[in-house]
């Protein structure tokens, strides 16, 4: 099943976009004396600088010329991001640059996404971290510069509290060889924790050297990373050999789309990828996991948080940023209203997400939209 593509037109001029939420995914879920907050994050938030329409990688020696450019919060932003856009109550704690960069990504998470920045901090006389990214073919290269912030009494590792908030869930990130103490906090409070990781520059690959990944219940690998960790030849072995440390395993198959396995029940889902014009892949893995987060948090069935994953991940390599193409209910229900009006269709395909009819809004923009995407410019030709 393919994602219908957008038309090309001018993309806003402004990064920031007013806080929307039309859903609210666990409404029947919620009562009273719940945790004030749904998900808590933390780490560093960078300031993207995105060159788009660029013709090829940027060659030595030679000047390249973008069709288009913006900026917008990267990093962790775009995990915060992408759970407030899906109606999650977001908590942040990041440091924060004094300088403009600073104060303009805290603006736009803040006040354009509506995640909350209490538990964050600015850091007097520290720039902030940068990155400059370079769209191409589906593709992207990434330039990064920044320095760690100094800590302080409240956040020792230079961002997370020693006691984080009440949350329902949190999003971790695993670090091969080295523990997060709010991790352990957090799960001795009740949280859930999901947990995705980087890749092993150490070339162990050692599931001990994640001491906590035992605090966690779910468990987000690619299918290299999964493998290369269990010692298995194929990514739903993996997946299943990954049960045994953690309860739940999903492990992404890049173009095969997900495969996942609950190990308490034994129940296991297999979703394929939705086929898409891939224009820019910066923040789809985050996205992904904020889909997987809101499904597991409202009590979805194993294989419809998979699909939705999967879904929100599609929707979003469709726009050029990171944190700023991340999709919203709006434009779930935009999608799903279009794709069923499409010709060849497979409509077993369709079936699969069915379950969304009951929670979108009601319409209020037609497809082709574009989301908040921090491109000025360029235009996508089609």
């Amino acid at each position: 099943m393919a994602v219908p593509p957008g038309a090309p037109q001018d993309p806003p001029a402004s990064a920031a976009k007013p806080v929307d939420i039309t859903v609210d995914p666990l409404k029947s879920t919620r009562r009273a004396g719940d945790p004030p907050c749904d998900v808590y994050l933390t780490g560093t938030v960078f300031l993207d600088i995105i060159f788009t329409g660029l013709d090829s990688a940027p060659v030595r020696g030679t000047e390249s010329w973008a069709r288009g450019m913006g900026s917008s919060p990267g990093g962790v932003a775009n995990m915060a991001t992408a759970l407030a856009r899906l109606g999650l109550r977001t908590s942040l704690a990041a440091a924060f640059g004094d300088d403009h960069y600073g104060e303009y990504c805290w603006d736009a998470l803040e006040r354009g996404e509506g995640i909350d920045l209490a538990s964050s901090r600015t850091v007097p006389g520290w720039h902030s971290p940068v990155t400059v990214s370079m769209a191409y073919e589906g593709e992207r290269t990434m330039v990064s510069h920044g320095h760690e912030p100094p800590p302080d009494a409240d956040s020792p590792d230079g961002g997370a509290p020693k006691c984080p908030p009440r949350a329902r869930a949190a999003v971790a990130s695993l670090v091969p060889g080295a523990g997060a103490p709010w991790i352990a906090a957090a799960a001795r409070r009740g949280t859930r924790i999901f947990a995705d990781v980087g890749w092993d520059d150490t070339g162990r690959w050692d599931l001990g050297a994640l001491p906590d990944l035992k605090h966690c219940e779910a468990f987000l690998p690619n299918a290299e990373e999964a493998m290369r960790y269990t010692g298995t030849t194929c990514p739903r072995a993996a997946a299943q050999a990954l049960t045994e440390h953690v309860p739940v395993a999903v492990v992404t198959l890049g173009a095969e789309g997900a495969y996942a396995v609950d190990g308490r029940s034994g129940e296991t889902a297999s979703v394929p990828a939705i086929e898409v014009e891939a224009l820019d892949p910066t923040g789809a893995g985050d996205v992904f996991v904020a889909g997987f987060v809101t499904g597991t948090l409202a009590d979805w069935p194993l294989a419809d948080r998979l699909a939705f994953a999967g879904l929100t991940a599609a929707l979003s390599v469709q726009e050029f940023g990171g944190s700023l193409s991340a999709p919203g209910w709006e434009e779930v229900g935009a999608w799903w209203r279009r794709v069923r009006e499409v010709d060849g269709q497979d409509p077993v395909a369709l079936s699969r997400y069915a379950f969304l009819e009951s929670l979108l809004p009601e319409p209020t923009r037609t497809w082709p939209l574009r989301r908040a995407v921090p491109t000025i410019g360029f235009r996508r030709s089609v």
